[in-house]
C-alpha cells in the first residue's frame, strides 16, 4: 500500500477516515458491505498513476470512520450528506464516481440529490433500484424471499451481531468473501453463514491471509452494528426519498456486474438489467458490461480489468 495517505476529515458532524493517492481529477471510490476503504487497493493505486487523485473513505459506521449509535444516523440522507461534505473538503466541483454494493445504492443516491456533484458513474454490481411507493421495500423483500432473506434477517438489532460473535469475525468475513452461490442469499435459523467447523474455508486467489486480517481486525475493533445499520434504515430511506418518486437518475454511468455475482442472479434483476428498464431509469446508461465467471467482488477479483472499465469510460469526461 505503497504512498497511499491517510487522514481524518470532519464531515456532516462526524469523523470520517479516508485513503488517498495521486494528484489531479477527483476519483470518488465508496465501498459496501461488509468492506473497507481497503477494497479499492488495486484501483488507487492504478488509477493514482494515471493522473487521477484517488479518494477512498470508510464511509459512516465501518473501519475508522465514526459509527454513531442509532439506526435512524445511516439513512441514505445522512450517507450522502457525509459524501457531498467530504467533496467540499477536497476543494473540487465535481467527483468521478466509482461504487460497488451499498456503495453503490449510496452512489445512486448521491447522483439522485446531487448530479451536479458527479461527472460520471462507475457503478459495480448493483443497478439502480427505483422506489415502489406501494410496499416498504423490507416487506416487499419478505413476500417475494421469505423471512431467510439475508436483508429480512438482518433487521433486527444484536441478533445478527450475536451470530457473527459465535462464529468470529474472521470466519464470517472469509465466508462471505468466498461464497460464489447464486441467487437470493438466504440465512438459516440454526447457522445463518453455513459455517461449518470441520468444513475449512478457502479462501480465493485474490483475497490473501493479509486481506483478510485486516478487515478482521477493523471489524473485531469497530463491530458490524454500524455496517448493518444500513439495512435497517431501508425502510427509513423509502420513507425520506418519497419526494423522487419516479425521477430518472440523470448522470453519465457505465454498469459493471458478473454473471455469478448474488445480486444479479436474484430473480428479476437480470431482466430489469437488460430489458430496458434500467436505461428506462438511468438515461444516460451509457454501457452494461456483464463479466462472465465473476462474483460479487469484482474490483477485487477482476482488478486490472475493472481498472481498464473505470479509465476507458472516465476519460471521455
Amino acid at each position: 500500500m505503497e504512498g497511499i495517505r491517510h487522514k481524518m476529515v470532519n464531515v456532516n458532524g462526524i469523523s470520517m477516515h479516508v485513503a488517498e493517492k495521486g494528484e489531479g481529477p477527483v476519483i470518488l471510490f465508496l465501498h459496501g458491505f461488509p468492506e473497507l476503504w481497503y477494497t479499492w487497493r488495486h484501483q488507487i493505486l492504478a488509477l493514482s498513476s494515471l493522473g487521477y487523485h484517488a479518494v477512498a473513505p470508510d464511509l459512516r459506521g465501518y473501519g475508522d470512520t465514526e459509527a454513531p449509535t442509532a439506526i435512524s444516523s445511516y439513512s441514505c440522507m445522512h450517507i450522502v450528506g457525509d459524501l457531498v461534505a467530504l467533496i467540499d473538503s477536497l476543494g473540487v466541483e465535481q467527483v468521478f464516481l466509482v461504487a460497488h454494493d451499498w456503495g453503490a445504492i449510496i452512489g445512486w443516491y448521491l447522483c439522485l440529490f446531487r448530479p451536479d456533484r458527479v461527472k460520471a458513474f462507475v457503478c459495480l454490481s448493483v443497478p439502480f433500484m427505483p422506489r415502489k411507493p406501494q410496499m416498504k421495500p423490507v416487506e416487499s423483500m419478505r413476500l417475494f424471499f421469505g423471512d431467510d432473506y439475508y436483508i429480512c434477517r438482518f433487521q433486527e438489532p444484536g441478533k445478527i451481531e450475536a451470530e457473527i460473535a459465535r462464529y468470529g469475525a474472521s470466519n464470517v468475513l472469509k465466508k462471505i468473501i468466498s461464497s460464489r452461490k447464486p441467487g437470493p442469499p438466504c440465512m438459516p435459523k440454526d447457522n445463518a453463514f453455513g459455517i461449518k467447523p470441520d468444513t475449512p474455508i478457502t479462501l480465493p486467489s485474490w483475497f490473501s491471509e493479509e486481506d483478510l486480517s485486516y478487515y478482521a481486525n477493523k471489524f473485531n475493533k469497530k463491530g458490524f452494528t454500524g455496517a448493518l445499520n444500513y439495512y435497517r434504515a431501508f425502510d427509513l430511506n423509502w420513507e425520506q426519498t418519497a419526494p423522487w418518486s419516479n425521477t430518472q437518475v440523470k448522470v453519465p454511468v457505465k454498469f459493471i456486474v458478473g454473471d455469478l455475482d448474488s445480486v444479479y442472479t436474484t430473480p428479476g434483476m437480470k431482466e430489469y438489467v437488460n430489458g430496458g428498464d434500467f436505461k428506462r431509469d438511468a438515461p444516460m446508461l451509457d454501457e452494461v458490461v456483464i463479466m462472465e465467471g465473476v462474483g460479487h467482488f469484482i474490483n477485487q477479483e477482476r482488478a486490472d480489468e475493472i481498472n481498464s472499465h473505470i479509465h476507458d469510460f472516465i476519460k471521455n469526461f
